[in-house]
């Protein structure tokens, strides 16, 4: 997908009021979802990876009533505001366990890796907090970092997409 057809795919979502879709063509899958992160900022908009094979198009529920009317792609300060198209030079490094998302050792610490890293197998890329013990997550493949998928402090599902890594 190219970034017009994203950009056209964000304001049909912002049209519709629905509260996550999903597209998919061939190896690409842009999936948006709105949900509320705090009084003051009220949508998260997340574009994310690869899927299995399957032209389907899906739309969630519309928006519950009362919420405020979505915010502009341009007016996203403080939501996230991923876009990965994922094509075939990405690989995904996932979580291998249910968890909290940590980008560094401790809160005010670097973070083991940033966008545009360059990557070893092996290296620390993350801590997954579960059950009270911080595991740390390696690299499985050399590569550069193209994406963070998940916010810091955030939970994650065992196999949810953590990193967007091209190989060397």
């Amino acid at each position: 997908m190219t970034i017009e057809e994203i950009r056209e795919l964000l304001g049909l979502f912002n049209e519709s009021g629905v509260a996550e879709m999903e597209v998919q063509r061939g190896e690409n899958r842009v999936r948006l979802k709105r949900a509320v992160l705090s009084p003051t900022l009220s949508h998260e908009y997340v574009v994310a990876a690869p899927a299995p094979a399957s032209g389907a198009i899906y739309a969630a529920a519309p928006q519950a009533a009362g919420v405020p009317a979505p915010a502009t792609p341009s007016s996203l300060t403080g939501a996230s505001a991923v876009i990965d198209t994922h094509a075939e030079k990405n690989d995904l490094i996932k979580s291998p366990i249910v968890g909290t998302f940590y980008e560094s050792a401790s809160p005010g610490a670097a973070p083991f890796v940033k966008v545009g890293d360059q990557i070893e197998k092996g290296q620390v890329l993350c801590i997954i907090e579960s059950m009270k013990l911080m595991n740390e997550i390696e690299a499985e493949f050399a590569g550069t970092i193209v994406s963070r998928l998940v916010d810091n402090g955030k939970p994650v599902e065992y196999g949810q997409a953590l990193f967007a890594v091209k190989p060397r």
